[in-house]
């Protein structure tokens, strides 16, 4: 898998780069990389992956896959559920989202963007999943 990121920590950033990218095309914007929002009370600074230029735009990448047997990755799960909870901090105003690689295994019928919105669509309270396949280059856009 080329995207597998437990094989090469700089897969990671490959998959950030490439939502940038599309998610950039997508809602016409340009995003900065890591920068730091201050949320909660009292404020702590968050490196958020992707934010927009004017700040309304922010989002966390999550290059995860199913487990090589096919069972739901538990771990990272709860890693996109943080994820989740760091976003709802952000103001209303703030169009939050979070991109996730495209990943299906063939004891699924489903994706892992589209189990995660089946089983925690709950948590999500406004935030948008984008499903990135980075071999065709394409997003999906999925609205809790």
């Amino acid at each position: 898998m080329p995207w597998d990121n437990s094989l090469n920590p700089g897969k990671g950033r490959d998959f950030q780069e490439l939502a940038a990218q599309l998610i950039s095309e997508r809602l016409g914007l340009r995003f900065l990389l890591d920068h730091p929002l201050a949320i909660g009370e009292p404020t702590k600074l968050h490196r958020f992956d992707l934010v927009s230029e004017d700040q309304l735009h922010v989002g966390e990448c999550k290059n995860y896959s199913w487990t090589e047997s096919g069972n739901m990755p538990s771990a990272k799960m709860a890693f996109l559920n943080e994820a989740v909870l760091l976003l709802s901090h952000l103001p209303p105003t703030t169009n939050k989202f979070i991109a996730m690689r495209l990943d299906t295994h063939p004891r699924r019928r489903e994706s892992l963007v589209q189990y995660y919105l089946r089983t925690y669509r709950h948590l999500l309270r406004g935030v948008t999943l984008f499903e990135i396949d980075p071999v065709a280059g394409t997003i999906e856009e999925h609205k809790a």
